[in-house]
């Protein structure tokens, strides 16, 4: 496990689908390989992001209730 902490995007209050697109948008401004960390509220962004970043390619390495709101991480793979 790397050291870095990485980038976070916080998106608590954003509606779908919003939260996929600002996700998606700042995977493509970083460089394959990198990993975001996705702070999103609990339901259906917790449940269509995740979905809609694993049709798009990307690798989702960590998910979970964080306490109040969803976390993932995702690593850019394309």
């Amino acid at each position: 496990m790397s050291a870095t902490k990485a980038p976070t995007l916080d998106l608590r209050g954003t509606r779908c689908p919003l939260n996929y697109v600002k996700t998606r948008l700042q995977l493509e401004r970083m460089e394959q390989g990198a990993t975001l960390e996705v702070w999103l509220d609990l339901g259906e962004p917790a449940e269509q992001v995740p979905r809609s970043l694993r049709m798009d390619g990307q690798e989702v390495t960590d998910l979970g209730d964080a306490g109040g709101y969803f976390r993932l991480r995702v690593r850019r793979l394309k």
